[in-house]
């Protein structure tokens, strides 16, 4: 009886893990085609405790379909990468994604740089989180569709 019982754990997990393959590839395509519809706004930037939100007011980031995201307030503009991948840990509500930014710049668009966890995501709206290792503190990403 144990071996019947082993067998078909086996077999389980066998069918259940390209089942999870599969879901999880389908929420990345549809963030990906959230995100590069539209422009976008930083609605909440939470560094550490430090509400910084009002250092992205006016700017709106476009996502492209080529893994570049621009942020432009009408005088300045900035451009960097994003991504979606799998971030290989069970911390995240998203199925496990990570929504990667990078900006080249050190103006403060750097401190967006990271491989955020996701809280919640829409067609409209976007959670992030990160938490530090080593004693850091906690940060949160919030892009609403403008």
């Amino acid at each position: 009886m144990k071996r019947c019982y082993a067998f078909y754990l086996v077999l389980m997990v066998l069918f259940l893990s390209p089942a999870c393959k599969k879901k999880q590839d389908k929420v990345k395509n549809q963030i990906e085609s959230n995100v590069k519809s539209g422009s976008w706004k930083i609605t909440k930037f939470i560094d550490s405790g430090n509400d910084e939100t009002s250092n992205f007011n006016g700017y709106l980031f476009v996502f492209g379909d080529n893994g570049q995201v621009s942020a432009s307030n009408g005088s300045n503009s900035y451009s960097g990468s994003w991504s979606i991948t799998d971030s290989n840990s069970n911390d995240d509500s998203t199925d496990d994604l990570d929504f990667n930014l990078n900006f080249n710049t050190s103006n403060g668009f750097e401190d967006l740089n990271d491989d955020w966890d996701f809280i919640s995501q829409s067609a409209t709206k976007i959670e992030l989180i990160d938490v530090s290792g080593g004693g850091g503190g906690t940060d949160y990403l919030t892009f609403e569709k403008n």
